[in-house]
Order: structure tokens, then C-alpha cells, then sequence
């Protein structure tokens, strides 16, 4: 069911994503989980995906092949996927809204088939998701390009790995190879070569994570 938001999103324009889990629940636990999650992503931009997921998998891997050469064919998308990053227990998005409710609806969707792919994998029940997405309207190109950056960098502020070219899941890989097409469509929005924005994601590592340190160190002196 498509999401209700009073914050009615605008076609045509850009917003930073995000939504995590109940009680911080890791439900990125396996590579798998991550990599089940990107195909959704990519499956459910597509106006005419109209599979259940579940149902998709089940066909023959002919068959799914086919479907996605079709949509790639016909590039009829509801959103388009500038930037992700999964982390073990929310992830982020940048997305362009080519069609009226395409976000809304293209959430919905991702969030109900990973939930049942979850819950049927893990042998779970109940609701996985914290609540309503989050999003925020990104209003200009070097919001954008900062945005992406702070993004690229979440799982070395966690303390995941110590370089971002490290995380499998986040597409900041795509942005400093750009050899290949991949999830994302970022070429007309970020200016930098592929190693200046290596140099510029990189120069911010420290600054970044001394400031996910202070502010955890808030939210823990706030709830004591």
C-alpha cells in the first residue's frame, strides 16, 4: 500500500532517503541480505515490474532474465537511484522522482518485499521497519555532492571498515570506477573525476567520524 505523506513529494526533484529498523533490529545480517535488498531496489524502480518478489524468484532463471531485459529496454522508471548505502540496521537513498507518488510508491514497495523475504528467510514475524520513511528535500548541487559523500561514509563512521571502497553495499564504488553502468545514475550530477571524488570523500574521514563520535556521546549523556 502506497505510504500517505502530508509532505507531499515533488516530481522532479531530489531527496535524501532513509528508514531503519525496529529497536535498531539488524536486519542487514548476511551478505545475502544486502544483496537481496540492492535487487529489490533495482527491480521496483521499473514501472512495469508488477511481480511479487517472491513470485520473480520463482520463475526460471530464462524467464527473469528476460523481465530484466525488458525493463531495461523500456527504462520506464518511477524513481531514479542516485546514490545507497545499506547499513546492519537502516540505509540511505538518494532519489529523483519522475512520477507523481514514485517515491511513496517505490518505498512501499522495497520495504514490504524485504520484509516477507526477511521474515521467510529468518523465520520471523511482525513488522521489520521503525515507521514512516524519512526524506528531505536536497535543494542544490553542492548539497548534493556533500550529501553523497556523508553517505559514502557512514559505514567508516561506524567503524565497519576504515575505508568506504571497503563497503560492498553502499554505491561508492560506482562513483570512483564509473567503468561500468551499475544501480545508480549520478553522471550529470557530480562534476568531479573519479579520483577527486576519492580525494574529497577521503580528505573527510576523520573529520566525519569524530563527529558520529560526539554525537553518540550526546544521545548517551542525554538518555543516562
Amino acid at each position: 500500500m502506497t505510504e500517505v505523506r502530508k509532505d507531499k513529494l515533488t516530481n522532479g526533484c531530489y531527496y535524501h532517503i532513509l528508514n531503519r529498523s525496529i529497536a535498531q533490529y539488524q536486519i542487514f545480517k548476511e551478505a545475502d541480505d544486502c544483496e537481496r535488498f540492492l535487487q529489490i531496489l533495482d527491480l521496483y524502480r521499473y514501472i512495469d515490474f508488477v511481480y511479487k518478489y517472491s513470485n520473480f524468484l520463482n520463475l526460471t532463471l530464462p524467464v527473469q532474465q528476460l523481465i530484466i531485459e525488458k525493463l531495461r529496454k523500456d527504462n520506464q522508471k518511477m524513481v531514479k537511484i542516485i546514490a545507497y548505502c545499506i547499513m546492519p540496521t537502516h540505509f540511505h537513498l538518494i532519489l529523483y522522482q519522475n512520477e507523481n507518488n514514485g517515491i511513496s510508491k517505490f518505498i512501499a514497495k522495497v520495504l514490504n518485499s524485504y520484509s516477507r523475504s526477511f521474515n521467510l528467510r529468518y523465520k520471523r514475524k511482525g513488522p521489520l521497519w521503525e515507521g514512516h520513511f524519512k526524506n528531505v528535500l536536497i535543494d542544490t548541487d553542492e548539497q548534493m555532492l556533500h550529501l553523497t559523500r556523508y553517505i559514502h561514509l557512514n559505514p567508516v563512521s561506524a567503524n565497519l571498515i576504515k575505508q568506504p571502497d571497503k563497503w560492498s553495499y553502499s554505491s561508492y564504488r560506482e562513483y570512483i570506477s564509473r567503468k561500468e553502468k551499475g544501480l545508480c545514475e549520478f553522471d550529470d550530477l557530480i562534476e568531479l573525476t573519479s579520483k577527486n571524488y576519492q580525494t574529497f570523500v577521503n580528505d573527510r574521514i576523520n573529520y566525519q567520524k569524530e563527529l558520529s563520535k560526539i554525537k553518540r556521546l550526546t544521545i548517551e549523556n542525554y538518555t543516562n
